[in-house]
């Protein structure tokens, strides 16, 4: 059984950003959409397990998803749609089904220029780690299949802490074992519900707009970008490691 870590939430509102000179010390990593490009897949099998339990879905709501736990979107899938499976037989199935998918897919690799990024993190000393909505079963599962577990000691799911993303709870768990003020830590984002998390856990936010996880409303992160040669040209204006 998993256990469940409780977080003090902090003062902080969505939009009250920390100072742009605190130093940054940590950097916690979304998984799906940041680390790798896994949420065309998702979607895919989320689509047929979406049709298999009959509920129809448009567009717009299913991106209203990306970045919840699979717990929290069948909570809400089931109610909206007036389901009347339970919340354990959706998720049975729905697992199975990501977990065979993800294991059998070939192509699955690390998004590209994150390893140049990772390695300079490395060499000037900054801590980083996984905060992500996804199973542990999953986050294990493609770190091995792309060889990013090397760089992750600390990987952190949503099944842990008593609130997922928006709520701040994960991110504040992640800086609770980096050792690290939330204020001294930095999140990479691709959806709307983790910007908002990162935000409301008092840490600055960069927004990565990935196509592939949809239609994310990012406006509240720190700063954005479109991948991590972006990333590589702003770290000199980010206060790493001062």
């Amino acid at each position: 059984m998993t256990s469940i870590h409780h977080v003090t939430p902090t003062n902080n509102e969505c939009t009250g950003d920390p100072s742009a000179s605190v130093p940054v010390k940590a950097v916690i990593f979304d998984m799906d959409g940041v680390l790798v490009d896994s949420e065309p897949i998702y979607f895919e099998v989320e689509r047929s397990s979406f049709a298999h339990f009959g509920a129809p879905m448009t567009e717009e709501e299913h991106h209203t998803y990306v970045g919840v736990t699979l717990e929290s979107m069948w909570r809400q899938v089931l109610d909206r749609h007036q389901l009347t499976h339970t919340l354990a037989e959706a998720l049975a199935y729905h697992r199975k089904n990501v977990m065979q998918t993800i294991t059998a897919h070939e192509g699955l690799v690390a998004i590209n220029g994150l390893e140049r990024w990772l390695d300079w993190l490395r060499e000037k000393g900054i801590p980083v780690a996984v905060a992500s909505s996804s199973p542990r079963s999953l986050i294990d599962l493609i770190m091995e299949k792309t060889g990013l577990g090397r760089y992750f000691d600390i990987r952190i799911t949503g099944e842990e802490v008593s609130q997922g993303k928006p709520a701040p709870d994960i991110f504040l768990y992640a800086a609770e074992l980096l050792g690290i003020a939330p204020a001294h830590c930095i999140v990479i984002e691709d959806s709307r519900n983790g910007v908002h998390a990162a935000k409301s856990a008092g840490m600055r936010c960069i927004g990565l707009h990935n196509p592939g996880s949809g239609q994310q409303d990012l406006s509240k992160a720190d700063h954005r970008i479109f991948n991590y040669d972006d990333l590589w040209a702003l770290k000199e204006n980010l206060p790493f490691g001062e």
